[in-house]
Parts: structure tokens; C-alpha cells; sequence
């Protein structure tokens, strides 16, 4: 078996109305997250990946500290990718949330209005590449947090994220230029589609369903 780059759950140009373009999504999907692919697909005989999950890969890397990176930074990339093209929608944005999702995020977070200034706070505070979270800690409860590069909750052991957004320039730069806050503001208000979200904070999170 090999990784494969999932298709997008929509078109290259169904985003364009809420300020993602067709040239972002082709760039970022068909040449960024193609390039993990491809890269992960060439560690699996040499870092004796074989028969594992993408999951598995990315905590074991994790745990590998230095060691790991080499494999994290393709494995990573690749499962943060499932995630982010999953939660966005043509139909996504609003304040409306699932009353499942919207009492979780009262109850652990003070409310949407403050997940969202947390939220938007760790995309713009991660120095240089990463990405901004939610995630279902290890007690439970929902939680914002923030990675670098390639990383991810699973591979630092705070648990499974089911909302995930790209800060690497490749994510926002076409349409916001290098105006971090903007983009996340608008990934936040016009793009995430929170009935996927609900459905992931029930499922326990991202099951990837791929392995090497």
C-alpha cells in the first residue's frame, strides 16, 4: 500500500467567493500537499513505515524528537492536509454552530467568540510555518493550541485535532498577501464548515484511514 492525495470535497474554484482562489487551492493541493505525498510514499521502505497509519506515523515520529522529524514533516503535512481541505465548505462560516459543538466550546472555552480571538491568536503568534488548532485533549476537553512546521497534536501528544488551520505562506499569500490575521479571520468567519467540525467532536477526531 502507498498514501494518496485525497480529492478535494470540492471544486478548485469553490472557494473563490469566500477569498481562497482557484490558483491557492491548485498550487496548495495539487503541488504542496501532492509533494508530501509523494515524499512520504519514498520514506516507507527506508524508515520501515510499512503497515502503519498515517496516525501511528505522525505519534511515533513525534516521539522521536529530532530523529522523527525527517518522516513528521511529510507525515504531518500530509494528515494536516486531510484535515483542512475537510473543514471548509463553499457553504461554511457564520456563527450558527451544531448545539453539540456550541455547548462544547461554551463549556471548555468561554464561548465562540473567545475560541475564535484564541483561535486566531495562536495562527497569528506561531513564529514562521505551522498551524493553529482544536483539538480534543487528553481529559477531554476541547482546547486551542499551535505547532510549527509540520507538526501536529498527535505527534506532541496533546491529543486529536478537529479543526486545523494552514499558516505556511502557501495558505494565504495569493489571496491576503503576507496579512496573517486577515486570513485567519476569514477562515474563521466565511470557510469553516462547522457542521464538519460537530461531526469530528463526535467521531473522537480525524480518522486519516490511510496507511503505508
Amino acid at each position: 500500500m502507498a498514501f494518496s492525495l485525497p480529492a478535494l470535497p470540492y471544486s478548485t474554484n469553490a472557494l473563490a467567493g469566500q477569498k481562497m482562489c482557484q490558483e491557492t487551492l491548485e498550487l496548495h493541493h495539487g503541488k504542496h500537499h501532492n509533494a508530501y505525498v509523494t515524499a512520504l510514499n519514498g520514506l516507507i521502505e527506508s524508515k520501515g513505515l510499512a503497515g502503519k497509519s498515517l496516525e501511528q506515523i505522525c505519534a511515533e515520529a513525534g516521539k522521536a524528537g529530532a530523529d522523527g522529524a525527517p518522516v513528521l514533516n511529510q507525515a504531518g503535512q500530509h494528515y494536516n492536509h486531510i484535515l483542512f481541505w475537510q473543514v471548509m465548505s463553499p457553504s461554511g462560516g457564520g456563527d450558527k454552530l451544531p448545539a453539540r459543538l456550541a455547548a462544547k466550546i461554551d463549556q471548555d472555552l468561554g464561548g465562540l467568540a473567545q475560541f475564535k480571538e484564541a483561535f486566531k491568536q495562536a495562527g497569528v503568534t506561531q513564529f514562521g510555518s505551522g498551524w493553529a488548532w482544536l483539538v480534543i485533549g487528553t481529559d477531554g476537553k476541547l482546547k486551542v493550541t499551535k505547532t510549527a512546521n509540520g507538526a501536529n497534536p498527535i505527534s506532541t501528544g496533546e491529543g486529536t485535532p478537529i479543526l486545523g488551520a494552514d499558516v505556511w505562506e502557501h495558505a494565504y499569500y495569493l489571496d491576503f498577501r503576507n496579512v496573517r490575521p486577515d486570513y485567519l479571520g476569514n477562515f474563521l468567519n466565511n470557510l469553516v464548515d462547522w457542521s464538519v467540525v460537530d461531526s469530528l467532536l463526535a467521531s473522537g477526531g480525524l480518522k486519516s484511514g490511510q496507511s503505508a
